[in-house]
């Protein structure tokens, strides 16, 4: 893939092409406030770890954030989807409106780090008291967007257009019972108003070096699905299963065929999907056979016909083995609630590209495959071209395979990663705006 970058570049420059030149003393500018400012940055980050809230319950996190940004005197509005903040940059000359969003959310997550601003927070999920972690780095996410917010309004001479800096809520999900995050906000018109015209969003990786960006046109992250399937049957002693329906070896086939539909009608060549059963129950004894099982999973799926063929299998499949073993079989699908693939804009990829080869050269923009993880971002994808990617968070001294995954208790990512993705969102905006003229 190296080997092709250049040549794309040649192809997708375009009409980035001249704001590369004519203002790469705005990229020097930028490198230098982004530098001047890496403190407060870290600083922000810090706290923002420090005090980790819950999905939908952000309520500190958003006081913080909407003190800051109104103490860099933009226009905010609070309480979008529950806790959501949202401030507009006004440059006062015709222009597009970009917008820039950071999620919010930490996770229900015990940390382990030995950090000097480890998170002891605890909070309420299901009416438990539990351990909370920025587990997934929205931390340096909200503390990346604050910092190009800072330079983008010291550079507000330089813009054209408007500049909408969206921080979300309940990225990880909205508690049982509740909605929230990308698909409420843009219910709420969080895209109007002004009217957007593009979004980028980071996503800090724990997996990538400190100072890299990992890009990919079209899919990078996965539509999730969640699904329930109940399969009933007749209740029989376990010492006489012919008086039964099964629903226990019925699931069990269930299971095992659900594989099959990736493994035998997906063309894997093109496409990737993933079904998983995550959680089983059924009965209370190990000698009776019970009436009833329930079945929870997740489909996961990079391109619309995958995605459409999944939700067509897997409810084909069911009833099949359903009826074979004279048992009945529900499935909801999807089961409470659902993302779309996110999905990379080609043209906006295409423009995008020049700015991030000059923001970390070269070398340190790599052409990434699609994950299997799922983001809610997409939901502005569906409304608005968008780009979202990945920036490096993993110290230079650990490997790849020594670094702790996201959302697990041992995850770190580096400070020092978070200047690249501040100066990628300054950039991005400075020069869609230009190119634009």
């Amino acid at each position: 893939m190296k080997a092709l970058l250049p040549l794309v570049l040649a192809m997708s420059l375009g009409s980035f092409a001249t704001i590369s030149s004519a203002h790469n003393h705005g990229v020097a500018d930028v490198a230098a406030m982004a530098d001047k400012i890496e403190p407060q940055v870290i600083k922000w980050r810090h706290h923002l770890h420090q005090n980790p809230e819950l999905s939908n319950r952000e309520f500190e996190t958003a006081k913080y954030i909407e003190k800051y940004l109104r103490g860099l005197g933009l226009e905010v509005q609070t309480g979008v989807a529950i806790t959501g903040v949202v401030a507009v940059l006004d440059s006062g000359k015709p222009g597009p409106t970009v917008a820039l969003r950071a999620d919010m959310d930490g996770l229900p997550v015990p940390e382990i780090n030995d950090l000097p601003f480890k998170s002891t927070a605890t909070g309420m999920l299901d009416g438990n008291e539990v351990p909370v972690m920025h587990a997934c780095g929205h931390d340096t996410h909200m503390a990346m967007l604050m910092g190009a917010a800072k330079i983008l309004t010291d550079m507000k001479g330089e813009l054209r257009g408007k500049v909408k800096f969206i921080f979300q809520p309940a990225e990880e999900g909205a508690p049982t019972g509740e909605r929230g995050g990308a698909e409420v906000m843009v219910e709420e018109g969080v895209l109007k108003n002004p009217d957007v015209d593009v979004i980028f969003g980071l996503h800090i990786s724990a997996n990538t070096d400190v100072g890299k960006v990992r890009y990919r046109h079209g899919g990078i992250m996965a539509a999730v699905d969640p699904f329930k399937i109940v399969v009933k049957g007749k209740q029989a002693h376990g010492a006489y299963p012919w008086k039964s329906v099964d629903p226990i070896t019925t699931s069990a086939q269930i299971i095992m065929a659900l594989q099959t539909v990736v493994s035998r009608e997906i063309k894997v060549i093109d496409d990737a999907a993933v079904v998983t059963i995550g959680s089983i129950h059924g009965g209370n004894r190990s000698n009776i056979i019970p009436n009833e099982v329930t079945m929870v999973g997740t489909i996961r799926t990079l391109n619309k016909a995958a995605r459409d063929h999944m939700y067509e299998a897997i409810p084909r499949k069911v009833k099949g083995i359903a009826d074979s073993m004279r048992a009945e079989a529900e499935v909801t699908l999807p089961l409470d609630y659902s993302y779309p693939i996110t999905f990379n804009d080609h043209d906006l990829m295409d423009k995008v590209l020049p700015t991030l080869v000059r923001t970390a050269g070269q070398e340190n923009v790599i052409n990434s495959k699609a994950v299997t993880g799922a983001e809610d971002f997409s939901f502005f994808q569906q409304e608005v071209p968008g780009v979202y990617l990945w920036v490096g968070g993993k110290p230079l001294d650990v490997s790849e395979e020594d670094s702790p995954a996201h959302h697990t208790p041992e995850f770190f990512v580096d400070d020092s990663g978070m200047k690249l993705g501040v100066k990628l969102l300054t950039n991005m905006t400075l020069d869609y705006m230009n190119a634009s003229k």
